[in-house]
């Protein structure tokens, strides 16, 4: 029998400015980027009433807020990143956790009911980090 299984997505972007630390070449230098921010979440079963995995309000807010901790800031000046590379992976992962912890904490159970699938953070359209975690 086949394994049901929906997936949400929403889309979001924030600007911020960042320099990678050991990349020996012009981004080694403070440079910005507007991101593009994809956030996939999937669960297996639909809320009871409404017939919908969760609200996509209630996800957009999870991005969002998650991006406004990084909007209009210098990125390497930011926890993790004042420690971390602020690489498009480790902002994807970032995001990931953050988005996945807000999920967790929300006082609505249907957002319980998902796990964040992946994330995938654009410097520009044609390159994309993704970060997702497999179960094994």
């Amino acid at each position: 029998m086949a394994r049901k299984l929906w997936r949400l997505t929403v889309r979001d972007e924030f600007s911020a400015g960042h320099a990678l630390r050991h990349y020996e070449g012009k981004c080694e230098r403070l440079h910005g980027h507007n991101f593009a921010v994809e956030l996939t979440v999937e669960g297996e079963r639909l809320e009871a009433n409404t017939e919908i995995l969760l609200d996509f309000k209630l996800l957009k807010q999870a991005l969002k807020t998650t991006l406004e901790e990084l909007d209009h800031r210098i990125l390497n000046e930011v926890a993790p990143f004042d420690g971390m590379n602020p690489s498009s992976e480790n902002l994807s992962r970032h995001i990931w956790g953050r988005v996945a912890q807000l999920l967790a904490e929300h006082p609505n159970p249907q957002a319980w009911a998902v796990r964040v699938y992946s994330v995938s953070v654009s410097e520009k359209g044609a390159q994309t980090a993704t970060y997702m975690e497999i179960d094994a």
